[in-house]
């Protein structure tokens, strides 16, 4: 058995259900804002065109994806993310299918990682999404966590690591849009940790699963390949990132997402799912073809986590710190207590399910970022969400 396994922590929904066992919740109807899972409807267009594939379940897919798949996704990054002509991007040589980015998340470093280099740490964000831990560990890695505060618009402080340090990093993950804070690392910043990366080989992991459910429609978060292409490194070196259909188009089920960059690295991850046997069936790939061509049902998905964020904000504004973050469907509110005892207590008391923080983080010489602070996850339809934050309002 290997023995790294050993050093997996439970997941963090397995540490609340032991948490809340023995609550009994209020006699209302339930409100699960603990688990990120969106419950929005998927786009129209999904069910007629997954009807129109099902012959395409009689194949086995190819690790490749359709050429389809890879040329809407290499049109859909290209238009999103502004990348000039002069940025080598081609839907061949830079972009690759997946079956939902938690597994290429985790595969990509046990793809990668390289346990016989000089610089064998792996850093992440801290909250951060516990696949980055797992593939870490199970690859042999040492993992270091980065704080995500508030004083630093809970991202992590890159500014302040020293060159030393900096020479340590083999793989470095990002997560921007965050999780859980949706906070959003800027132009500069990405741009700095391009210039990190090439000067000390790192490779950049670039988690961007929440980057359609953001707040204005004029300024969307800017991405990995943007920032690249914008200083002019058009070759895209050491930069990969990862975007999924699970949060832009409510098809958490169907699995799909992609990884986009590097060439070279494209190709070395190629060459392992090869082997690793996981690729997207055809007709979850023509779903995918036509939820990556279409815009609109995105607009009017941002639309209703945006009225649902105004509604809640503005009825829990008073006797909760809370901030409307620049994208996700979080709220990270830092409540300056047991954030254990707080999810037990908006159980009994209004029926309502959220993550406590401190299970989101790790403890670093005494301190962990998440304690105090609980995740929302505002996945509920909206009457569901209002009626929320009414109960929390009258027992807050």
């Amino acid at each position: 058995m290997n023995p790294n396994l050993a050093k997996l922590q439970p997941y963090p929904f397995e540490k609340l259900r032991a948490l809340t066992a023995d609550v009994q919740p209020a006699d209302l109807s339930p409100v699960y804002w603990g688990v990120g899972e969106p419950k929005h409807e998927p786009p129209e267009f999904f069910r007629q065109v997954m009807i129109e594939s099902m012959a395409g379940f009689s194949n086995y897919p190819a690790t490749a994806g359709l050429p389809e798949l890879r040329e809407a996704i290499a049109n859909w990054v290209k238009k999103r993310f502004q990348l000039s002509e002069e940025t080598a991007f081609s839907a061949d040589e830079n972009v690759l299918p997946v079956n939902g980015t938690r597994e290429a998340l985790f595969a990509i470093v046990q793809a990668l990682f390289d346990p016989n280099a000089d610089a064998t740490e792996v850093w992440s964000p801290n909250p951060f999404y516990q696949i980055y831990e797992g593939a870490t560990l199970l690859a042999g890695g040492s993992l270091r966590f980065l704080d995500c505060v508030a004083e630093h618009n809970y991202q992590p402080d890159f500014a302040s690591i020293s060159d030393d340090e900096w020479q340590k990093c083999q793989m470095l993950f990002l997560c921007t849009p965050g999780n859980p804070s949706g906070a959003t690392l800027s132009l500069a910043q990405l741009q700095l940790l391009i210039k990190k990366a090439i000067e000390h080989d790192i490779i950049l992991i670039s988690d961007e699963c929440y980057s359609e459910l953001y707040r204005d429609e004029h300024n969307p978060p800017v991405g990995l390949l943007q920032a690249a292409s914008a200083m002019g490194h058009h070759q895209l070196k050491n930069c990969l990132v990862f975007h999924s259909l699970s949060k832009r188009s409510n098809l958490p089920g169907l699995r799909s997402g992609f990884v986009a960059g590097d060439a070279e690295l494209i190709s070395a991850f190629m060459k392992y799912r090869t082997y690793h046997g996981c690729a997207m069936p055809v007709p979850n790939q023509r779903a995918s073809i036509a939820a990556w061509n279409d815009e609109a049902h995105v607009i009017a998905n941002r639309a209703l986590y945006n009225q649902k964020y105004q509604a809640v904000v503005g009825e829990l504004k008073s006797v909760l710190p809370l901030t409307i973050p620049e994208a996700s469907f979080y709220l990270w509110p830092n409540l300056q207590e047991d954030d254990e005892q707080v999810a037990r207590r908006w159980l009994e008391l209004a029926n309502i399910r959220v993550l406590p923080g401190q299970y989101l983080s790790r403890s670093v010489n005494g301190f962990n970022p998440g304690y105090g602070h609980v995740r929302i996850a505002l996945v509920a339809t909206l009457d569901e969400c209002v009626e929320a934050a009414q109960r929390l309002k009258k027992i807050l």
